[in-house]
């Protein structure tokens, strides 16, 4: 679900900046995209109250990264209900590059956190990937601050 939409809560907003935050760190020049999904009937169907979906668009193609969005979804324990001040606990992410072709990688939090796909990002990117899945399990684990 749009993380836009997701944002009911001080806790939710606060995480969510962070999020965007932790991401901008690794990767100064990722413009974020808190709707990165469309609001229309077919696409209200699928929507995931579990999740919180954000997007990340560079200036253009980008090498070390083999695309020119990333897609981030956030996979909740559960769905974040509004006047709680809890914080949801975060089972998992994952990370899809993208480019106007499609999906060109995915790396999720299963596993060995290593990106699968035709067209993977450069090593050093990976690290830079995996370094913001592990500070977004903190972030939700309230061992680091929100931004």
């Amino acid at each position: 679900m749009n993380a836009a939409d997701q944002a009911r809560t001080l806790e939710i907003t606060q995480a969510i900046a962070a999020a965007a935050a932790l991401l901008r760190q690794q990767f100064p020049a990722a413009k974020a995209n808190l709707n990165p999904w469309r609001d229309d009937p077919i696409t209200r169907q699928f929507q995931e109250w579990e999740s919180i979906d954000l997007a990340f668009h560079f200036p253009g193609w980008s090498p070390r990264l083999q695309c020119r969005s990333l897609l981030v979804q956030l996979r909740l324990a559960q769905r974040p209900e509004r006047g709680s001040a809890e914080r949801p606990r975060l089972l998992g992410v994952l990370i899809s590059g993208m480019t106007f072709h499609g999906e060109q990688w995915r790396l999720a939090t299963v596993g060995d956190w290593e990106p699968t796909g035709p067209q993977p990002p450069e090593t050093a990117v990976v690290a830079k990937l995996q370094t913001f899945c592990r500070e977004l399990f903190e972030l939700f684990e309230g061992k680091r601050l929100a931004a």
